[in-house]
């Protein structure tokens, strides 16, 4: 069963690839996105990474979490589900 990270604390200059790569060392990925402005394209400093299975998973954050990667001490954990979005108005 495939498991989802956050990873926080990304320089701004790191790519979906690199994410990638960087997890690989852990176990199989899936997938690896990182979070953008939508007007600017520019890195958010986050992002979510899909490992294949919950050890890849927890082998990630065990050896990631905390660990210098270009100049800043990486945040890796299990990925919340997001929050319901409340609507605003009573538009119907």
């Amino acid at each position: 069963m495939n498991k989802k990270l956050y990873v926080g604390n990304l320089v701004y200059e790191v790519s979906d690839e690199d994410l990638k790569t960087l997890f690989s060392q852990a176990g199989g990925v899936v997938s690896a996105t990182i979070i953008r402005f939508r007007d600017t394209g520019r890195s958010k400093g986050f992002g979510f990474v899909e490992m294949d299975t919950e050890e890849a998973a927890q082998k990630a954050i065990d050896t990631l979490n905390g660990q210098d990667h270009k100049g800043r001490k990486l945040v890796v954990s299990e990925a919340r589900p997001p929050k319901p979005r409340e609507s605003f108005g009573n538009r119907e």
